[in-house]
């Protein structure tokens, strides 16, 4: 009798624990709601890696103070830019945030959340090869990274300048470093890039060499895109994002990466 009670209590004792290891992992469960964000880790200022190979920037920091408002995870996930909107509705993130143009194009691919940022398409080159505007550009190799807001750019200008480039195309690399390089190297005689990214990188590599035109190829914003079906999760972004930029906490990451 003795021996069947010890036992049938250390069952009881096991089925205790048991069952308080699945509440506290359908709880755990519960509570860890996780989102994958899709990026060029090239991207600076607003996501990169530093010199100790961790992911920095203004849109690292801000969808981190997004999460940590509307109690979720994020992760960033680095991956090829070409292929952006095909990760996201193949399922293998959840949202491409970093320095992402709104454009039309993109629109028929996406669901955009509100627009937190302003930019342009600068135009840069080198002291002394004589491209002042954009007229300039005929004949001349332009670079700009592959299916960047800056080729789309370059492609819908209403002035079809690119048939004037030399092969009547833009010519285009993975990256805006390898961008940077093709300009610095004399490949290129001038290049089209995002102006957060193309100022920073000017800063941060300093060269009385650079010049920028006066011309651009457009104003545009960035906003971060969403499956079209996810509705809740970009209106409770949307919510987050206006909130930051109400309390202060937006401005002080920008003011972080762009006083």
């Amino acid at each position: 009798m003795i021996k069947r009670m010890s036992i049938v209590a250390s069952m009881m004792t096991v089925g205790l624990v048991v069952a308080g290891c699945s509440a506290d992992e359908e709880t755990g469960q519960a509570k860890e709601e996780s989102y994958i964000i899709g990026l060029d880790d090239t991207f600076a200022p607003m996501g990169f890696r530093n010199d100790d190979d961790e992911l920095v920037g203004f849109d690292i920091e801000l969808a981190e103070a997004v999460a940590e408002d509307i109690g979720v995870e994020f992760t960033f996930q680095p991956i090829d830019w070409a292929m952006k909107e095909t990760e996201l509705n193949g399922g293998n993130i959840d949202m491409i945030w970093n320095g992402y143009t709104i454009t039309d194009e993109r629109a028929e691919q996406v669901a955009f959340g509100t627009a937190y940022m302003e930019n342009s398409q600068l135009i840069i080159t080198l002291e002394g090869n004589g491209i002042d505007t954009k007229e300039d550009l005929a004949g001349k190799n332009v670079a700009a990274q592959q299916s960047s807001s800056a080729v789309d750019a370059i492609e819908s200008d209403p002035s079809n300048i690119i048939e004037e480039f030399a092969n009547g195309e833009v010519v285009q690399y993975p990256s805006n470093n390898e961008v940077f390089n093709d300009l610095i190297t004399g490949r290129s005689d001038a290049i089209v890039v995002d102006e957060t990214l193309g100022r920073f990188y000017m800063n941060q590599n300093p060269s009385d060499d650079y010049k920028v035109l006066e011309d651009n190829f457009g104003e545009e914003e960035y906003a971060v895109g969403f499956r079209k079906e996810d509705d809740d999760l970009r209106e409770r972004v949307d919510q987050s994002l206006e909130k930051l930029m109400n309390d202060g906490t937006y401005e002080d990451i920008y003011d972080n990466w762009f006083d």
